[in-house]
């Protein structure tokens, strides 16, 4: 059973920073070789944002945000982070962390998503 707990949303001004974290708990190990986030906006469907291989640091990105967030891994701490630099209020949405299978160029297959997810809010 793996446990993602999100934080470090918030609400900042377009161009702004904001990084948000995850750590996860349980067998997330042994059950999973992905870490992403996924964010929803009101009244919009999901959508992948990144993915990272937690072997070998291999990362992919949505096309509307590469160039301003980065993600990365604590592995020693099961610590997932994401770096939003220059936010704009298209960004603005619910994020969530999620654990899954690396699915080679895609976001994390079969993902499993926290339960609550952080807000993050650009004006």
């Amino acid at each position: 059973h793996v446990q993602l707990v999100e934080s470090g949303g918030g609400s900042v001004q377009a161009g702004g920073s904001l990084r948000l974290s995850c750590t996860t708990s349980g067998n997330r190990r042994r059950s999973s070789n992905c870490m992403g986030w996924f964010r929803q906006a009101p009244g919009k469907g999901r959508e992948g944002v990144a993915a990272l291989y937690t072997g070998g640091g291999i990362t992919y990105y949505a096309e509307s945000v590469k160039g301003r967030f980065t993600i990365s891994q604590d592995y020693a701490k099961n610590t997932v982070y994401l770096q939003m630099n220059n936010l704009k209020p298209e960004d603005t949405a619910m994020y969530y962390c999620a654990a899954g299978l690396w699915n080679g160029n895609d976001f994390c297959l079969r993902p499993v998503l926290s339960n609550q997810g952080t807000q993050v809010t650009v004006s």
